[in-house]
């Protein structure tokens, strides 16, 4: 099960197969969980990913769901949970980060700063019972800004494919690569502001790009280990169709941010990969025997 390889085994039933830590808080001292799903064209997934969210029944959700237009029967299907949702449109948009942007401006204003933030890409879907995990690690560990987690691979049919045991966070990697499975990913409102939000120039490396900018405003990031996400793999998505072309541009911004002109030391990226994919892989035989490390 190595990271960075997106399909481990032949297809099998998506089973959440381990028990995330059971409630402790009671529900008024819980935080606020704002998210947004930005969403164009994904008929076939959008549903399933909003029940993934609703149907954990967090008593502070905030949802909103912004479509950027689709054509095809997303509005229609968004509308039937419209009662559940904070607010949901569907309006021409300048792709995925702008969405995002827009869907967060909903929010933004009715949030703490100890309130938790996240987006869920519409293909993508939440592990049951993570939202309440999230907000009472948040709650118990005031110190923390932004956390993630391990993730699972799934196809089209929500069968599962493979898995990614995550390594504890190492902010060097960081700055030279980026494995952290953004469907995992949740910060405290805080740490947006201290970031200054999503960069509405990137559009495919915009994760990375947030996350290098927490690092950069010094915020304490943690990988917890449990498994809070699905990522799906699909021949439209754009991980696949624009990683060789908009992406390398991304992702060379990025380092250059941190290395001038350094960004393109080949032997130093292949370096942090190694390193992430053996600690990774150390990290679920540890996981296979019960630990989590």
């Amino acid at each position: 099960m190595q990271i960075g390889v997106l399909r481990h085994y032949p297809a099998r039933p998506l089973k959440w197969d381990e028990r995330l830590p059971g409630p402790r808080l009671s529900d008024a001292s819980l935080p606020q969980v704002a998210i947004v799903t930005p969403s164009y064209g994904q008929e076939r997934f959008i549903e399933r990913t909003i029940r993934s969210v609703l149907d954990q029944v967090y008593p502070k959700l905030v949802y909103v769901v912004q479509d950027g237009g689709s054509t095809d029967r997303c509005p229609e299907i968004i509308a039937r949970h419209a009662a559940r949702l904070h607010h949901w449109e569907s309006v021409k948009d300048k792709g995925q980060a702008d969405a995002i942007h827009r869907g967060f401006s909903h929010i933004t204003s009715a949030l703490q700063l100890d309130d938790i933030m996240a987006w869920l890409n519409s293909d993508d879907l939440l592990a049951p019972g993570s939202l309440r995990f999230v907000a009472e690690y948040f709650a118990r560990h005031p110190e923390v800004d932004v956390i993630y987690g391990h993730r699972i691979i799934i196809d089209d049919d929500d069968r599962e494919i493979g898995r990614w045991i995550m390594p504890r966070h190492n902010s060097a990697t960081l700055e030279w690569i980026d494995y952290i499975p953004q469907e995992t990913l949740f910060w405290r409102k805080r740490a947006w502001d201290l970031a200054g939000g999503i960069d509405p120039s990137f559009q495919f490396a915009l994760d990375w790009d947030l996350l290098a900018r927490f690092q950069q405003a010094g915020c304490r990031m943690v990988r917890v280990p449990y498994f809070l996400g699905a990522f799906r793999v699909h021949e439209e998505q754009k991980t696949s169709q624009a990683i060789h072309t908009t992406g390398a541009d991304e992702m060379r911004r990025i380092r250059t941010r941190f290395h001038g002109e350094r960004q393109d030391d080949l032997e130093t990226i292949n370096r942090y990969a190694r390193h992430t994919r053996f600690w990774g892989a150390l990290t679920a035989r540890l996981h296979e025997v019960g630990v989590r490390w």
